[in-house]
């Protein structure tokens, strides 16, 4: 389901993949306490985004949600038929091909399999490293990840924020802040926005 289908308010974001809807909690409230206000002018000065800014965060959850469904539908649309294509080859392998008398028939059965489920693999760690390892993808993520920390330290301070607000997971190993290319993503940030606020 595109981003764009989703029916939401003004203040609405989708806080995780399926559709679950969540109303973006007022930068006032984070910076009502103070521990969380600290941590976000911290933030705002190592990611260079401003983490109080209600119109911005929106912008960059809305992205965000974007981003995890993007990952999520190229390991769908890779590592399906890779599982598929590994189950079929064992199967055929342990029903079929092993049985053959001939050592060359296996030989060319088993190469062919190999160079499938290789040609597979390929197709995989290629969509998961343009996904994964996009310098401007892995800014989002890392601003997002740590909007969630400010939120939870929020939280904890006593501000009303729900448990796990806002509800995905940070993916640490594909979120590391890339400021040589905050510029880029700034861009189209500002793209996005134009779009998503229409």
């Amino acid at each position: 389901m595109s981003y764009d289908e989703y029916e939401l308010g003004p203040r609405e974001f989708i806080g995780r993949r399926g559709g679950e809807t969540v109303t973006l909690v007022d930068g006032s409230v984070i910076a009502g306490i103070a521990e969380a206000k600290q941590v976000a002018e911290e933030a705002r000065r190592e990611l260079r985004f401003d983490f109080l800014d209600d119109r911005a965060v929106l912008d960059l959850l809305r992205r965000r949600h974007a981003d995890e469904e993007d990952m999520f539908n190229a390991g769908l649309k890779h590592g399906v038929p890779l599982a598929l294509v590994g189950f079929g080859a064992v199967l055929y392998w342990g029903g079929v091909a092993q049985y053959w008398e001939t050592t060359a028939s296996r030989a060319t059965c088993l190469a062919a399999a190999g160079a499938i489920v290789v040609v597979q693999i390929f197709f995989f760690v290629r969509s998961a490293m343009s996904h994964w390892g996009d310098p401007v993808r892995q800014n989002l993520r890392a601003r997002a990840a740590k909007y969630r920390e400010i939120a939870h330290v929020a939280r904890r301070g006593g501000a009303e924020i729900p448990a796990r607000y806002p509800h995905y997971g940070p993916y640490p190993f594909a979120a590391t802040f890339r400021a040589e290319v905050d510029d880029r993503e700034q861009s189209e940030s500002k793209g996005a926005d134009d779009h998503g606020h229409r």
